[in-house]
């Protein structure tokens, strides 16, 4: 059996050698799991003791795919017809550096899940990123693992996939959000989206070593033929409905809110990584009514939430939409921090 696991995590290295990492030895035994992070600062691994790989860098985006110059082929026309693209669109669909960020995110996900297998094999505890009912986020209490299958969990819309042509249409009409119009792009928009950079390599990672990669999406439960068509063709399929594809109207909610269909999903599956671009991908508690903007941003650095970040929640830049959208001038700048530059009126 640990044969077996470091055979597959070298592979799962290996494989992704020629397009997109590059390999370095690990510590035997292959672990790079929470527990020992704290013990890393004070002992230094032998490096001549070596018996898996990890993942490190990226040496190059994936080549586009024809779905992926479809969609930009779409946002040139919004342009070329008189679109003006929001400067948050630019960012997000358009730059580099939002690229490079998703990559970043993906290429640490990816290290993560590498030695969480052999972690398992030779009897260490793999951690639960579920938080359990009844918890807080000052005392996050998780779902436990016991023997269930590792999984990781994506939200999907511009945390797996970019939905450029809903986004051109939106930029070329200079609309807000539409929710006739959503509806109808997903039934049938699922031609022109985009793959988020480092995505495909780390579900390379995550199928290589048997872990099972689930989407929990805010998509419409009506669309769920639609939604698995695209991710399958798109190549980040193949998803089965109520299994490793949840939808908004699943596991028995009526609402955005995630945690019944996550509590759904660690009832079957040991689910060691999220990945979303909304607070709200990773817990509910963060959406919480009385919960403002500055308590918020406070509680993603909390005692013990933060320790979460890259250690099993691995979030993405949204400068678009979502619930990151929201606060006055005075919520956002607050008065005491406030300055005028000499000689200028207020």
């Amino acid at each position: 059996m640990r044969h077996r696991a470091t055979l597959a995590l070298a592979t799962a290295a290996l494989v992704l050698q020629g397009c997109a990492a590059a390999a370095i030895p690990i510590v035997a035994g292959g672990f790079v799991g929470r527990a020992k992070l704290q013990d890393r600062k004070s002992k230094r691994p032998d490096k001549r003791k070596t018996s898996a790989y990890r993942l490190v860098d990226m040496k190059e985006l994936p080549r586009p795919t024809a779905a992926a110059t479809a969609a930009a082929t779409a946002g040139a026309t919004a342009a070329a017809t008189g679109g003006t693209v929001p400067g948050a669109m630019q960012y997000l669909y358009g730059s580099g550096e939002a690229a490079a960020l998703d990559l970043q995110a993906y290429m640490a996900l990816a290290n993560y899940l590498v030695g969480l297998p052999a972690d398992r094999s030779i009897g260490h505890d793999v951690p639960s990123v579920v938080i359990a009912p009844g918890s807080t986020l000052d005392a996050p209490r998780f779902v436990p693992c016991g023997s269930k299958p590792l999984a990781i969990v994506f939200d999907i819309d511009e945390t797996a996939v970019l939905n450029l042509g809903y986004e051109a249409d939106a930029a070329r009409r200079g609309e807000t959000f539409d929710s006739a119009r959503w509806a109808e792009w997903e039934r049938t928009g699922g031609g022109h989206v985009a793959v988020v950079p480092g995505l495909l390599d780390v579900i390379k990672v995550a199928r290589i070593t048997d872990i099972t990669v689930i989407f929990n999406s805010n998509r419409s439960v009506a669309h769920a033929a639609e939604t698995a068509a695209m991710l399958d063709r798109i190549g980040l399929g193949p998803v089965v409905h109520g299994d490793t594809l949840w939808l908004q109207g699943d596991a028995g909610g009526t609402g955005s809110g995630k945690d019944a269909r996550r509590w759904a999903i660690a009832a079957k599956y040991c689910v060691v990584a999220m990945s979303g671009d909304q607070l709200g991908d990773f817990t509910d508690l963060f959406n919480a009514s009385s919960m403002t903007p500055p308590a918020r941003r406070e509680a993603v650095g909390g005692r013990k939430v933060s320790l979460m970040w890259g250690r099993g929640w691995f979030m993405l830049p949204n400068p678009v939409y979502g619930t990151g959208l929201k606060g006055d001038f005075d919520t956002v700048f607050p008065p005491a921090t406030r300055w005028t530059p000499n000689g200028v009126a207020k």
